[in-house]
């Protein structure tokens, strides 16, 4: 049932920027989407339309949406908390808008009440405009559902309370679902139990995995994934990320170690290792730090080591 193919949705220059303390330019997160695409990401996650005041690395959306290439085939994506960021969105002229919106709705009560101040019921209700404008204004929606795995607050996340939500935002319109482990505490068996859950609710092609490294399990749990079918995972170049609310959860899977394992399973990505390697790099030079990926870390190691023979 493991799949020949699979969709990889880089979250890196949102997800994974939003973390970083230090402002990283416009020109920058510009050219790490123009290096993500030329990798052969076909799904990129550009932008987030958070408040400012909380969020001041995404306080410039709208200017890398402007500024990004949109090679056809390519959807760009953006965060979305509410009708106001939407309101913004749709404010810009309609070859800068993203193809498809980021709403989120956690399996915790409180990390929802800590992250967004309210409830999980009334963050589907407040929600629920913002899906119906979104579509009717032609864009696809998708939803993630925070802390299906454990939550720093409750501890143990039951599969049932996946579900529930995963029916809520079905019942609201969002078109897609992602089963995301935000603090990296899951394990494969209950990754899958997670992953059925949400299925009882959205089709294979529209449930995917979001798995962070905390654990060290995040390769484990797309594995899981894979086993029944799931095709469509996020992934941040580099490993960049964590959570704001989640002190100790580290980034994202990096996109280079899973593109490294699905090569190695003869899965097809679309993504050129190397050309990834090189957006990693940039961006961790960016930083002022290595890149988080072991595969990265690895491969530049080695082109160090062959550059004095192929100097000599």
């Amino acid at each position: 049932m493991i799949p020949s193919k699979v969709s990889l949705v880089d979250v890196g220059p949102r997800d994974g920027l939003q973390n970083e303390a230090a402002q990283v330019s416009t020109a920058h997160k510009i050219e790490l989407v123009r290096r993500l695409q030329a990798a052969g990401l076909r799904a990129i996650e550009v932008a987030s339309f958070v408040s400012a005041k909380w969020v001041p690395q995404m306080a410039d959306g709208a200017q890398v949406l402007r500024g990004i290439a949109r090679p056809a085939g390519v959807v760009h994506g953006a965060l979305v908390p509410n009708l106001k960021g939407l309101q913004a969105v749709l404010a810009l002229p309609l070859h800068e808008r993203p193809a498809e919106i980021v709403v989120f709705g956690a399996a915790s009560e409180a990390f929802s009440r800590r992250n967004i101040n309210c409830g999980i019921d009334e963050s589907i209700e407040r929600f629920a405009p913002v899906v119906q404008a979104a579509r009717a204004a032609g864009l696809k929606v998708r939803g993630s559902i925070s802390c299906a795995l454990g939550c720093p607050y409750e501890g143990e996340i039951a599969p049932e309370r996946v579900g529930r939500v995963a029916q809520a935002m079905r019942g609201i319109g969002v078109q897609h679902v992602g089963v995301a482990d935000t603090i990296g505490v899951g394990t494969p068996r209950r990754v899958q139990a997670a992953m059925e859950a949400a299925l009882a609710h959205f089709p294979l092609a529209e449930v995917s995995g979001h798995f962070h490294d905390t654990y060290g399990q995040a390769l484990a749990n797309v594995y899981a994934s894979l086993e029944m079918g799931v095709q469509v995972f996020d992934a941040s170049v580099g490993g960049l990320g964590g959570c704001p609310y989640a002190k100790g959860a580290t980034g994202n899977v990096a996109t280079e170690d899973l593109v490294f394992m699905l090569d190695g399973l003869g899965i097809e990505s679309g993504v050129d290792l190397d050309a990834l390697v090189d957006a990693a790099a940039f961006i961790g030079g960016v930083l002022g730090r290595k890149p988080i990926s072991r595969v990265s870390n690895a491969v530049l190691a080695k082109r160090r080591a062959a550059e004095p023979a192929a100097a000599a």
